[in-house]
């Protein structure tokens, strides 16, 4: 069923068929998808060496800045204009409780798809996960958020090495639908400065970044030097108010980086990123202004 190229819903009428990229898709001043791959992979990386909070953006074993996010050629924005969220006919064919739909696109050149799901009101509770093969799930996501149309999800996930299927269930209550989409096509990139911005944090550290009265929303990019990424993506509004939160684990966090655009409505908003995996397993960071 992973490798049908079809949009469909295992336990729903079967959607319309998800139509496949027929050209290289295109970032900026027209260079291809794939060109944001332009490092190879380090392997093997050597052991790394604990460097301070403050510390410049990791690098690989061969002393190249870990940035798999290319910049784009000079172009005014790789960014799109608003935050993408769900169509009317996506909330007209909503994913139901327990339900499971399933985004395949078969050509090898798109290279990333990005994730937007929102609810009409209601809290959101989705598993997100990105499978490769049989029985083979290199990026997975646990999301909830507790008003998913004033703070609708969109994130990117990386998919490189050929076809790859994006599945994403519902596990909310049965009040609750979920409108949903995949797209392939103007998918959101991170700003140079988010890029710039990234900081080491080792394994179980906590980093904390503040939201101003006037900052709508945030870019969120979470990466590795090839190790496997846990983390947690907290937003609060308050003391010990979680808003929404990000369950992430990737097994490359070179290949399959995370990159997020979180909602920031309100005048208190404070974005919590928490390192779960062991002290060995460091990870880079940023969180910046998001400019629409």
């Amino acid at each position: 069923r992973r490798f049908a190229p079809v949009r469909m819903s295992v336990r729903e009428p079967a959607d319309p068929v998800a139509p496949a990229a027929s050209a290289p898709l295109k970032l900026g001043a027209g260079a291809p998808m794939g060109a944001t791959f332009g490092q190879q992979h380090p392997s093997n990386p050597a052991p790394m060496n604990v460097s301070p909070m403050n510390a410049a953006p990791m690098t690989a074993s061969n002393g190249a800045p870990l940035t798999t996010w290319q910049r784009a050629p000079p172009s005014p924005r790789s960014m799109s204009d608003g935050m993408k969220a769900p169509t009317v006919a996506d909330f007209a064919n909503p994913i139901h409780s327990g339900s499971l739909r399933t985004w395949s696109y078969q050509n090898p050149m798109v290279q990333f798809q990005q994730v937007v799901l929102a609810t009409e009101g209601g809290p959101l509770d989705a598993d997100i996960e990105l499978w490769h093969g049989p029985d083979n799930i290199p990026c997975k996501m646990r999301v909830h958020i507790d008003d998913a149309q004033y703070r609708p999800f969109s994130a990117v996930i990386a998919t490189p090495k050929g076809p790859n299927t994006v599945a994403v269930t519902n596990k909310g209550q049965l009040e609750f639908p979920i409108a949903g989409n995949v797209l392939a096509e103007d998918v959101d990139m991170p700003s140079d400065e988010c890029i710039d911005g990234l900081v080491i944090a080792q394994g179980g550290s906590i980093r904390v970044y503040h939201a101003g009265h006037a900052c709508e929303s945030v870019e969120v990019l979470i990466k590795t030097d090839g190790r496997p990424l846990n983390a947690r993506v907290e937003l609060l509004q308050g003391p010990n108010c979680i808003k929404q939160v990000i369950a992430l684990y990737t097994e490359d966090g070179f290949l399959r980086p995370f990159f997020g655009i979180i909602e920031t409505p309100g005048d208190i908003n404070t974005v919590r990123i928490v390192n779960t995996s062991p002290i060995e397993f460091p990870m880079s960071s940023s969180v910046v202004p998001h400019h629409r």
